[in-house]
């Protein structure tokens, strides 16, 4: 199977057998995706593995109670990472000044090109991997139980371990619907009607439409998982914690 058949072939794994992921097969996976593009060469990146019954425990009711968390042989949690960089200049007589917005950002995507260069290259090698949304939401506790020190933030965790499934693959948006030749085209009502009828068509869609009491798929999305009220409460708890890590100027 070629690179690209393997990504095209990715679905998400939650269920897990009990082998182990090997030490060996983890650090050379890690320095694989080390090998991806960062900001300035300065790989503002730092990885924390959980494989600890008691470790896996203490995550699991920050990760919504998810069964892979505990269920998965590996936890991997990308963070954000100025605080090594920060540290080395200071000890090598350099004035650093990353405490700010734009360098999480740049931190933020160093993270997010590592973990999906990790998860790429160890679906590659027919390890399966789950996406962990709820890092950010629970980033402040994340922070206490993995002692993440100042400008350090949880970005992401993915659950990594030898596939107990094979899941049917979600849908995905066709590439016109995301494409923009040159500049940005706005999208009209028939534009979005060709994006996104396929997609409520399907029939495990109509079903999630009907077990929710809604209308349409989108109210969903907006009334029931991802709501106004609680994206605005994640939303500050995340200013919070980035001020608290020295990303932002306190108030």
């Amino acid at each position: 199977m070629t690179l690209i058949d393997s990504m095209n072939a990715r679905r998400s794994i939650r269920r897990y057998t009990a082998e182990p992921v090997a030490d060996g097969q983890l650090a050379r996976l890690l320095e694989t995706a080390a090998r991806g593009s960062t900001c300035g060469n300065m790989q503002l990146y730092s990885v924390v593995k959980t494989t600890s019954p008691e470790g896996k425990r203490a995550l699991a009711p920050l990760h919504m109670g998810q069964p892979m968390v505990e269920g998965a042989p590996l936890l991997l949690t990308f963070c954000v990472d100025y605080r090594r960089f920060t540290l080395w200049c200071e000890q090598r007589r350099a004035t650093p000044g990353y405490d700010n917005l734009l360098s999480f950002l740049n931190a933020a995507i160093d993270t997010m090109i590592l973990t999906e260069r990790f998860a790429t290259a160890a679906e590659a090698e027919g390890l399966g991997i789950c996406y962990l949304g709820t890092t950010l939401y629970s980033a402040g506790q994340i922070i206490e139980q993995l002692r993440l020190p100042r400008l350090v933030f949880p970005l992401t965790t993915l659950s990594v371990g030898h596939p107990g499934e094979q899941p049917p693959q979600c849908e995905r948006l066709t590439v016109d619907s995301f494409l923009h030749e040159e500049h940005y085209h706005d999208y009209a009502p028939a534009d979005i009607d060709r994006c996104y009828l396929p997609k409520e068509a399907l029939p495990e869609n109509r079903h999630f439409v009907d077990i929710n009491h809604k209308e349409t798929l989108a109210q969903v999305f907006t009334d029931l998982r991802y709501t106004r009220a609680d994206c605005e409460a994640i939303s500050a708890g995340l200013l919070a914690q980035l001020r608290r890590q020295g990303f932002l100027p306190r108030e």
